[in-house]
């Protein structure tokens, strides 16, 4: 081997060695916090009476075709899907029954957010959790990563959209509210405020405390939510998760960084390889072989 490869070699593991031990530690991941004009949405499960005006509402205010594919003559969605932004299921068991509306939770650290390499998916306005059609490649990490299995995809359209609950950003650019919220004939589910909402629910618990579960779903579930829940069940008979307080980007972030903690364990893997490099070259010199 010349001079001039084995400098180059030894130079590699050289400055792998050096970036290693002079590396700065990385920042500790910070916990994210909602901003101060995020709103959302207080469901109150023992308000619904499950007329569905508000899945009804939510396809005509979003111009979403009909989910007629259960039943021909009906706009009848069983679940959330391609054309179902918002939905109201029904719990039942032992005699125990409650609605349960589902959507996008707007969440304050998102998953779909973090799994979109692209930036498809953002936080925009009020903490909102939008989709961006220009810059989505259709790759459906975002529907993998999401702990509420929210987002869907239009797998029956040439030209596919990721589809979920946008908290009617178009109407409040109007002034008005989601139309979920504007036609619930019970108020079952109200607009604001992410901290009026939190005051409201807390209110509730507080002046009715034997009428709800002791606990408001998204105060701090998953990282926190922008749409939160009272309910009358446990909230894990309704199909909600069971988070903790820590997001799941936050969580991916804290591993990150103690593996790339200061860029130290690449390094040190480039000084090993270059090491390793180095020695090989070195057998082949002593054995005669070529380089």
């Amino acid at each position: 081997m010349d001079k001039s490869k084995r400098s180059f070699l030894k130079g590699m593991a050289c400055a792998g060695v050096t970036i290693a031990s002079t590396a700065l530690p990385a920042t500790a991941s910070e916990k994210r916090v909602a901003p101060d004009d995020a709103v959302g949405m207080l469901y109150d499960t023992t308000l619904c009476i499950g007329c569905k005006a508000c899945v009804v509402a939510c396809h005509e205010s979003n111009e979403l075709p009909p989910d007629n594919r259960q039943d021909q003559l009906h706009d009848s969605p069983t679940d959330l899907n391609d054309r179902t932004k918002n939905i109201i299921k029904l719990y039942s068991e032992d005699g125990v029954e409650s609605y349960v509306k589902r959507q996008c939770m707007h969440c304050v650290d998102p998953a779909c957010v973090s799994a979109c390499m692209i930036g498809a998916l953002q936080k925009r306005e009020y903490g909102i959790v939008t989709w961006d059609s220009d810059r989505c490649i259709g790759c459906r990490y975002c529907q993998v990563a999401c702990p509420y299995n929210v987002p869907k995809f239009e797998w029956d359209d040439p030209t596919p959209r990721i589809v979920k609950c946008e908290l009617c950003n178009h109407r409040l650019a109007e002034g008005q509210i989601p139309a979920c919220c504007d036609v619930c004939p019970r108020a079952a589910v109200i607009f604001g405020t992410r901290k009026e909402l939190l005051a409201e629910a807390k209110r509730r618990l507080q002046e009715n405390p034997d009428k709800y579960v002791p606990k408001i779903y998204g105060e701090t579930d998953g990282g926190g939510t922008q749409v939160l829940y009272l309910s009358h069940v446990p909230f894990e008979k309704l199909g909600f998760p069971e988070l903790g307080e820590n997001s799941v980007p936050e969580l991916n972030r804290q591993i990150q960084h103690g593996v790339y903690k200061g860029m130290i364990a690449p390094a040190a893997l480039y000084a090993v390889l270059g090491g390793v490099m180095l020695r090989n070259r070195r057998s082949n010199d002593d054995e005669g072989g070529e380089s």
